[in-house]
């Protein structure tokens, strides 16, 4: 029953998510879409339930990919087809450079403003324009750019500025062959009033709603009941799991926040997710509410949340191994070893198998496992959660790191692969990740582009994203056979 409860759960958040996207670039059906997606997870839980169990690794990756084969296929047939150049309004098109409305007005389509209006933003010494394309939400201008990308993109922005208001977004992007191209897009912020100020009373509210359920929460001990609250022996461990699990979230979004506001980017307030059950809470999130200006700013906001959130989390986990216990593996009455979540065998990651022999040391060897302290559980779970993000995938942080060291096009091609192997990898050798590689079909590979999404990085940021997606791995894969017996374990 839960395979179908997650099912049901998938296939309502996929149709929302279709409904609310797709829809609106292609004209294939989305519910057909949605059903081509959903196929696969659906094969799966009817075989679990009529079988009892996981239908074959081949069966699965076969179904995954074919999906993904026709998913694409479908969007490609339906894509959207631009208008042409000519269909411009002659009537609109001024006879010179004197009869240029400055700024144009907004009122006037994007197929009716004439090429000569658009090459007038590109100084010839910076980008020569060869090509006016025109999209039913941009104008993408090709050429050769003569100037530094960071350069070239200032000042063109002022020209498009001067010429268009505060009508369009300038976008610098990598094109075919590695041939930079630029696009002018609808600025969302030129419609709609200055945003109020956001009150901090409802993101406080979810923050405080979000420790009651972490308290109250299933994991790591039953549901807490009002009485237990008179309980310290009960209610501490509770305190402990929940307190250490919302810091650790409260550090990634923070961070983010404060990077966002460091390089001048209007957010929200971090929003707390609080559930009722299962950890007690489904993260926080930070809403930017303009566009990125370039790659460095894209890794710096990625990299923030999950570098000082891992290094609490770190923290707190070591925190709560000093006050873990060792104990022998238990045995099922059939003989098959039974691991609950607080007693956990760190063997099944990387990351927590080191530091566990770091921490207990010859407390901890072969044929044992570890009783987790609720504190440690807090810093474990906050370790996954941060794992998760960095899955080098569309929008997670993972996804903006491989866009912003690789550009656009090769941070998509990144995520499309991850999403295979994630799926490979929980069927064979991780089971934790099975669910998780299910979730990323849902998401989309594509990162959205930064602005000026030319410039590259420069050395210590590369190094620290393949340090970061590195930790990410150690998490999240289990410990060698070769390893346990160099270590002892």
């Amino acid at each position: 029953m839960s395979h179908w409860l997650l099912l049901a759960l998938l296939g309502l958040a996929s149709y929302l998510i279709l409904q609310r996207s797709v829809a609106r670039v292609t004209t294939v059906s989305w519910q057909l879409l949605w059903v081509v997606i959903m196929i696969p997870p659906g094969v799966v839980v009817l075989f679990q339930t009529l079988w009892g169990t996981s239908p074959p690794t081949l069966l699965v990756l076969g179904l995954f990919l074919a999906s993904y084969i026709a998913s694409v296929v479908l969007l490609q047939r339906g894509q959207l087809k631009p208008p042409a150049p000519e269909q411009a309004n002659p009537q609109l098109q001024p006879k010179n450079e004197a009869e240029l409305p400055n700024p144009i007005s907004e009122h006037i389509p994007i197929k009716d403003i004439s090429r000569e209006q658009v090459s007038q933003c590109f100084p010839w010494e910076v980008f020569q324009v060869h090509k006016v394309e025109y999209r039913p939400q941009a104008i993408i201008c090709r050429g050769n750019l003569r100037a530094e990308p960071d350069s070239a993109y200032q000042q063109v922005a002022d020209q498009v500025s001067s010429h268009f208001g505060q009508r369009f977004l300038l976008v610098l992007q990598e094109g075919m062959a590695g041939k930079p191209f630029f696009a002018l897009v609808p600025n969302p912020a030129a419609r709609r009033a200055a945003d109020l100020p956001e009150s901090p009373v409802f993101p406080v509210v979810l923050a405080l709603a979000t420790l009651v359920t972490t308290v109250t929460a299933a994991v790591p001990s039953p549901l807490m009941q009002l009485a237990d609250l008179r309980d310290p022996q009960l209610l501490l461990p509770r305190l402990a799991y929940g307190c250490g699990l919302v810091l650790i979230l409260a550090a990634h979004e923070w961070s983010r926040w404060g990077s966002a506001r460091y390089h001048k980017i209007p957010t929200s307030w971090p929003y707390f997710i609080p559930v009722p059950y299962a950890l007690g809470t489904f993260g926080a999130l930070v809403n930017l509410k303009a566009p990125v200006p370039n790659r460095k700013v894209l890794f710096d906001l990625a990299v923030s949340g999950p570098l000082v959130g891992g290094c609490l989390a770190i923290l707190v986990l070591i925190l709560g191994l000093l006050r873990s216990t060792v104990t022998a593996f238990p045995e099922a009455e059939n003989g098959r070893v039974s691991v609950t979540l607080q007693h956990i065998d760190p063997r099944f990651s990387v990351l927590l198998t080191l530091l566990s022999k770091i921490v207990l040391g010859s407390q901890w060897g072969p044929d044992q496992i570890i009783q987790l302290h609720p504190l440690a559980f807090a810093g474990w779970v906050g370790l996954l959660i941060i794992a998760f993000n960095l899955t080098p995938v569309g929008q997670l942080d993972g996804g903006h790191l491989v866009h912003a060291i690789y550009g656009q096009a090769m941070g998509a091609t990144i995520g499309r692969i991850t999403r295979i192997l994630v799926i490979t990898v929980g069927l064979t050798i991780q089971p934790l990740l099975l669910m998780w590689g299910i979730l990323l079909f849902f998401m989309t590979s594509a990162d959205e582009p930064a602005l000026n999404d030319v410039t590259e990085l420069d050395e210590k940021r590369e190094l620290l994203g393949l340090g970061l997606l590195t930790l990410m791995v150690l998490i999240v894969i289990p410990t060698p056979p070769f390893l346990q017996a160099w270590i002892g374990v």
